[in-house]
């Protein structure tokens, strides 16, 4: 197969796969720890209405989502390029990081989650997919 459309291909799976783990993370966590009371979390505005009822709880599982979404993304993208796979993990590693500065800037979130989030759930879990999923020979 021609490396540039397996490489294309590859970016692409990754994206699909990193998002499904990601809002399949996200969509369960609230049977794991409900929201607050009165805390509509179906829609943009009513998270963005209710965010001061959240406790540092309620931010695991979007962090695990983040970070776990970035992890199989980059690791799936690896797994099927055919080289530049530290640069194609990276890559998706980046797109979610676009994704977490969006949510970062349209939901107010506290600061310290913030950081933490931008920080560690996105390129340093895409370059650890990498490491983990390529051998020392690719």
């Amino acid at each position: 197969m021609n490396p540039i459309f397996k490489n294309t291909l590859a970016v692409i799976i990754g994206l699909f796969v990193g998002s499904v783990v990601n809002m399949a993370i996200i969509l369960m966590s609230s049977s794991v720890i409900p929201p607050p009371n009165g805390a509509d979390v179906t829609t943009m505005e009513g998270l963005k209405a209710t965010m001061h009822l959240f406790e540092p709880k309620h931010f695991i599982f979007p962090f695990l989502a983040h970070a776990i979404g970035t992890f199989a993304g980059a690791a799936t993208t690896a797994l099927i390029a055919a080289n530049r796979k530290t640069e194609l993990a990276l890559a998706i590693g980046s797109f979610f990081l676009l994704g977490g500065i969006v949510n970062v800037c349209t939901l107010p979130s506290p600061i310290w989650y913030n950081i933490l989030d931008v920080v560690l759930a996105y390129l340093p879990m895409a370059y650890l997919a990498r490491k983990l999923v390529v051998s020392k020979e690719s």
